[in-house]
């Protein structure tokens, strides 16, 4: 487990929390919710729900808009909406 923990560059001991916490789940189908507390797992009922797309608004930005900030900087990039494929490639560079 820790050193699936360390591939994926996290605490080793959140990572065994999370997997006690989902055998939990599995076992009784409850989740815990703070203050020893406990609540129906969100698993059991999950469901699809649809979605309606509309077009934008007249006067709606056809870009898309990130900021990332780090400390006390902060890089604003826009990208045109039909280049959302290249603003998304860039994005996951800037995230690995």
């Amino acid at each position: 487990m820790a050193a699936v923990a360390l591939e994926h560059r996290l605490n080793a001991n959140l990572l065994r929390r999370w997997v006690v916490e989902e055998e939990r789940v599995r076992e009784t189908g409850l989740i815990a919710v703070g203050n020893g507390l406990q609540a129906p797992s969100p698993g059991a009922n999950a469901a699809f729900v649809p979605v309606e797309v509309t077009s934008p608004a007249v006067g709606a930005s056809q870009e898309i808009v990130i900021e990332v900030r780090r400390g006390a900087t902060i890089v604003k990039m826009s990208w045109p909406l039909g280049a959302a494929a290249a603003c998304s490639a860039w994005l996951r560079g800037l995230l690995k």
